[in-house]
């Protein structure tokens, strides 16, 4: 998924100030990405994550997902889900206006 223009567009937030658009993006997907692998993560053994830990191709880790955590694919689309809601429920707080004006 690509946290762009489009992203915010998507997600009602075109009225946040410029200065802070970048920063926001940076922060969902850092905030996605703990997130998906603490749940990824719940499940596997000490020596699958070790394992995961050290393959560096993403190739190559989503053939060792598909293989050792099957769901990894709903497990990244219901977190995302749950990220747009959560932006989309606080969106006026993040663009700095009452709720009636977007």
């Amino acid at each position: 998924m690509d946290f762009d223009e489009r992203f915010l567009q998507e997600m009602g937030l075109s009225a946040m100030p410029e200065d802070q658009k970048q920063a926001f993006l940076d922060y969902v997907q850092e905030e996605l990405e703990v997130r998906i692998g603490e749940r990824i993560s719940k499940g596997l053994t000490e020596t699958q994550l070790n394992e995961f830990d050290m393959i560096t191709d993403q190739a190559e880790a989503a053939k060792w997902l598909e293989k050792n955590r099957p769901d990894y694919r709903e497990i990244v689309t219901r977190t995302i889900n749950e990220m747009k809601e959560e932006i989309r429920a606080n969106r006026a707080k993040l663009v700095g206006v009452d709720d009636h004006q977007i």
